[in-house]
Parts: structure tokens; C-alpha cells; sequence
């Protein structure tokens, strides 16, 4: 029977809501504090997993919010099966709003989470991955429970995984950290994070690289004038500039903001030292940064033309356009570039 509710929840969120409605809950979680059996325990644990699964629309959370209790003590059931089902209902159960994440956060959760981070299957290590990221999607005093329970050590490892979605994760995880506040972007900087984020900027796979680049470009927003230039010591301006040439927009935005953040930063400082020369313009021109600008000026997208043109405006002097130094592409390709959304995602590195 079990077995079947399961099925039936897990079949559409109307089936999932119709069982919710005849009040299934409550039986179940009844079943589950007595239940001895493990096939019992493995299938209640499963059909409470798609009872909380689904995001259009959620479920009523006031009606699934009760087997949070549950959850908190399943998550130390020695049974991979068990552990990984209830990761994945608290994942579901954490993905909303922060109203939702507080309830989660209240059920003492986090810290066993975060333990379960370091498991030996990637069948737990996914779901409560994708759990802690998303309690850290929430307010800084939220995400600062995570940070409590000492996750970075553990998110560190995560960032040379062989298997590409969990470092992926965990990427996303830590752009949601670096995008807090400077407290909280300090103790990525003090857990040596950012020197693997920089590395795999340059060399995962496109959608690794995504979130490395949204989570530097998170700690340039919000970050000090010191972290800033912490980052641009490690070498972060190159594998941005790199980034300019993908097909993916709002990466391309993503990369011109973190420059645009460094760029702000030199401008103050030439200021300050009286020199009126801004360090990070020849960095990021070695880098053949400004090329790649210029040659955004052209894109089909109004926001990064607009962006490239003001860059170029702002910080790299009014000299004439000089087509000569443009990235020597020819036209057809230029087309591909930035018209083909359905062209390799990798993009094409000039």
C-alpha cells in the first residue's frame, strides 16, 4: 500500500496533491516512527519523497511540513536508500522561499547535511548537496548556519570531484555563500576556495564553469577592496576575459560585471595614489580582454553591447575604433557566434 502511494504521488503534482488531500501524511509518518522493517522503512521513506517533490506547484507546505520531524531522524538511518530519499525531501522542501528554508533550518537538519557531504555515495552526496545549496539561497543569517557547520572544508572537496554535476552544485552552492555578505566572503577566501573555483573557471566543462563565474563575480559585487584584489592576485581577470567569447549571454554579462567590479576598483585606487593610471586595464588588455570587448559592441544583445561600449568609454581611454585590432574573425563566423543559440555551448575562444 505504501508502495503504491508512493507511485500514485510521485505519478503528477495533481495525483501528489489528491493523496495529500486524503490526508495520507500523518498515517504514514505514524508507520515510519514505528516501522522496524527496512523494506517498510525504504518505501515510507520514498513515498514522503514524492510527496514533497515538485515545483509547479509546490505542495501545500503547511501539509507537508510536518514530516520535517521525521526527516531530521531518518537522515542517521545507516541505509544508503533511506539516506538519499530523505536528503531529496528535504531538498524539495527547502526549495522555495526563506520562510520555507527556516523551517528546514528549525528542524535541526543542517549539520548532519552538511556531514552527509562527504558520504561515500554520490547517491546521498547529490541530494543533500542540492539541499544545503539551497538553505544558502536564502538570507545571510541563513546561509550563516550552513557556514556554522563548517561546510566549506567539505564543499572544497566537492570542487575536485570526479563526477561533473556535483562539482557543478557545488560551485552553484558557493556562489549562493559569495554573494552574502563580506564576513561570509572572507571565509571562503580563509578556506582556500577560490583558487579551485579560478582553476575550474579555466578548465571544466561549460556549465561548471557558469557557476565559478557567478561565484567570482558574486565576491567582486559585494566583496572589499582587499578581497577584490585577493582575486585578481590569484589570476582571475584572464578566464573572465575568456569567457566574453562564449555563446551564453548572461555568462557573458556575468563575466563584464565581475570586470566591470575590478575595473571600478582600479579607477579608485589610480585616484587615491595620485598616478591616475588604473593597474587592472593593462591586466585585463594582456589578457586580450579590451579585444574581446570591442568586438562585443557588435552583439546582438542590447545589455552587453551597452556594457562593452561603456567599459570601453569609461576606462580604456576615447581613442578612434580601429578595426585592426578587433578579433580577426571573418563575418560568417561572427554570425555564428553570437546568432546560433543552438551552436556548442563552449563557445569559440579568439
Amino acid at each position: 500500500a505504501v508502495w503504491a502511494l508512493g507511485n500514485i504521488a510521485g505519478d503528477s503534482t495533481m495525483c501528489r496533491d489528491y493523496v495529500l488531500d486524503c490526508n495520507i501524511l500523518p498515517p504514514l509518518l505514524q508507520l515510519l516512527s514505528k516501522q522496524n522493517r527496512l523494506t517498510m522503512t525504504r518505501n515510507a521513506v520514498w513515498a514522503l519523497s514524492n510527496l514533497c517533490r515538485g515545483k509547479n506547484p509546490p505542495p501545500d507546505f503547511a501539509k507537508v511540513s510536518p514530516c520535517l520531524s521525521v526527516l531530521s531522524w531518518l537522515l542517521f538511518v545507516n541505509d544508503t536508500d533511506v539516506l538519499a530519499d530523505a536528503c531529496w525531501a528535504l531538498s524539495y522542501l527547502s526549495d522555495g522561499p526563506n520562510d520555507k528554508i527556516q523551517a528546514v533550518i528549525d528542524a535541526g537538519v543542517c549539520r548532519r547535511l552538511v556531514e552527509l557531504l562527504m558520504h561515500n555515495d554520490y547517491k546521498v552526496v547529490s541530494p543533500a548537496l542540492r539541499a544545503v545549496g539551497n538553505i544558502v539561497t536564502g538570507d545571510d543569517i541563513q546561509t550563516q548556519v550552513i557556514l556554522n557547520c563548517s561546510a566549506l572544508q567539505s564543499l572544497l572537496h566537492l570542487l575536485s570531484s570526479p563526477k561533473e554535476s556535483i562539482k557543478k552544485e557545488a560551485c552553484w552552492t558557493i556562489s549562493n555563500i559569495t554573494a552574502g555578505n563580506k564576513a561570509q566572503i572572507q571565509t571562503v577566501i580563509d578556506a582556500h576556495i577560490f583558487p579551485a573555483l579560478i582553476n575550474i573557471l579555466q578548465t571544466a566543462e561549460f556549465r561548471t564553469r557558469k557557476e565559478a563565474a557567478w561565484a567570482i563575480t558574486n565576491a567582486t559585487s559585494g566583496g572589499s577592496a582587499e578581497q577584490i584584489k585577493y582575486l585578481v592576485e590569484l589570476g582571475c581577470i584572464k578566464p573572465l576575459c575568456d569567457l566574453l567569447t562564449v555563446m551564453d549571454s548572461k555568462i557573458v554579462q556575468v563575466a563584464l560585471n565581475g570586470l566591470e567590479n575590478i575595473l571600478r576598483l582600479g579607477e579608485q585606487e589610480s585616484k587615491r595614489s595620485g598616478t591616475g593610471i588604473n593597474p587592472y586595464c593593462a591586466l585585463i588588455e594582456e589578457a586580450y580582454g579590451l579585444d574581446k570587448i570591442e568586438f562585443l559592441q557588435s552583439h546582438e544583445n542590447q545589455e552587453i553591447y551597452q556594457k562593452a561600449f561603456d567599459l570601453i568609454e569609461h576606462y580604456f581611454g576615447t581613442e578612434d575604433e580601429d578595426s585592426s585590432i578587433a578579433p580577426q574573425v571573418d563575418i560568417n563566423q561572427q554570425q555564428y557566434i553570437f546568432q546560433q543559440c543552438e551552436a556548442p555551448m563552449e563557445g569559440f575562444q579568439l
